[in-house]
């Protein structure tokens, strides 16, 4: 090769070649090579194929490569969480709640000890690591409405060279007065944090406006007038998650038919604008995510966990709206894809759609990265893409090692291992192609 290879990988990759439009073209689109080979360099893929071709193509390498043999092990692209705050960490299983209370007695007065830097950074380290001991390798994240929470995070996560968008919360009303702020502060810490952050090494910033009963007309016109201001930057916020939720915006912005129309309004939808949840939407709602090219953040276990309702996954695609998978820690129960993924199932099968392996698989790899406006960098492994993946053992238990050997067919042990799968199963995670994470045994 006349290309300069820095690290070889031996194993079973398992993608998906190309964006699907419908479901049903996804097993088409499946790539599965059996034992096959890898080259890296410089953190991109250079080259995939078959073992064979691979070790033919190092034989006149003119020095020699690395190789990590993972051969009965199954690599797959790092998991793309579309949906999670990093300062609710320590309150994940906080019981008993629907939404507004939940965020009143647990959520607040948790965030509010983020005004202290220390505490941020300790939170962050300990963050990133739950996410790369669960295979994530790419997150869109809430901070809290402190900017050195942004500031602990993203430093964290530059020193891993890791793929990461965030934001610090903006908010001005209906919260504690330790985690309000002003709008013309809002706007002054967020404008220092893009200029400081945005586009920083593998580093992106999402305007973060917590949802609507948080903020005041004043600071959404803030928000509109920043995103106006950066081009390519994210949005991340929360739509029609709870019915109480959706009362509340009505009541707070009667000249709005429908909660979506709030954001429309201020022009806080589009390209890389991305909604939590969206369980209630109305027609004229998901039209619009649909005509803007927004994306919505699926959030299974967190929907459950609430209370809130069950996402409907077939129109997602009828609308042919932009969709991830996201934890949503600390409402989500869990930092792992593979349960996440599992409890997306039920919640399809609770509304009589059969989520299949390869659309779950699907979702929180190249179809979290469409959401996220990145599958030209990571999602899949063609060649120059971000070399970012998770090298999972399907075998971890003994019963997942009964249950997989009486599995037939790829879709067959995909699915068992979504449905019995956890961190058990995380045996490698690299992030820019360098082992980050690697299970004790």
């Amino acid at each position: 090769m006349s290309q300069t290879i820095t690290r070889a990988i031996r194993g079973n990759f398992f993608d998906f070649s190309q964006i699907v439009g419908v479901p049903s073209e996804l097993e088409s689109q499946a790539r599965y090579i059996e034992d096959g080979m890898m080259f890296l360099n410089s953190g991109k893929i250079v080259w995939l194929g078959s073992r064979e071709e691979g070790e033919r193509r190092l034989a006149q390498n003119l020095s020699a490569v690395p190789l990590d043999d993972y051969r009965d092990k199954l690599i797959i692209p790092g998991f793309v969480d579309t949906h999670i705050h990093y300062p609710q960490t320590e309150m994940i299983g906080a019981y008993g709640e629907q939404l507004l209370e939940w965020l009143s007695n647990y959520t607040f007065p948790t965030e509010a000890q983020y005004h202290d830097i220390d505490y941020a950074r300790r939170m962050s380290a300990f963050f990133i690591e739950q996410l790369l001991n669960n295979g994530t390798t790419t997150a869109l994240v809430f901070g809290t409405v402190h900017p050195q929470s942004v500031d602990a995070l993203f430093t964290a996560a530059a020193a891993l060279n890791m793929r990461l968008i965030a934001g610090k919360v903006m908010m001005d009303k209906n919260a504690p007065e330790s985690v309000l702020e002003t709008p013309a502060q809002s706007e002054r810490d967020t404008r220092t944090l893009i200029e400081r952050w945005h586009n920083h090494k593998r580093l992106s910033y999402a305007l973060t406006p917590r949802f609507v009963p948080t903020s005041s007309p004043q600071l959404l016109e803030k928000v509109r007038a920043i995103k106006a201001d950066y081009p390519d930057i994210y949005l991340q916020t929360h739509l029609s998650e709870n019915a109480d939720e959706i009362s509340w915006v009505k009541s707070l912005y009667p000249e709005h038919q429908r909660y979506l129309d709030v954001y429309h309004h201020y022009n806080l939808t589009g390209s890389r604008c991305i909604f939590a949840h969206c369980l209630h939407l109305h027609e004229e709602e998901w039209d619009c995510l649909s005509d803007t090219d927004s994306s919505i953040a699926f959030c299974p276990t967190s929907n459950l966990f609430l209370g809130s309702g069950l996402f409907n996954l077939q129109t997602s695609w009828q609308k042919r709206v932009r969709l991830g998978i996201g934890t949503d820690v600390g409402a989500g129960t869990t930092f792992n894809m593979l349960q996440t993924l599992s409890e997306a199932y039920k919640v399809g099968q609770l509304q009589k759609y059969r989520l299949s392996a390869f659309e779950a698989f699907y979702h929180a790899t190249l179809g979290g990265a469409r959401a996220l406006h990145l599958d030209d960098k990571i999602g899949n492994f063609d060649v120059g893409k971000e070399a970012d993946m998770v090298v999972l053992d399907p075998s971890a238990t003994a019963l997942q090692q009964l249950r997989s050997g009486n599995s037939k067919t790829l879709a067959e042990r995909l699915f068992v291992l979504m449905t019995l799968g956890d961190d058990r199963n995380i045996y490698r995670t690299l992030v820019d192609g360098k082992v980050v994470y690697q299970r004790a045994k």
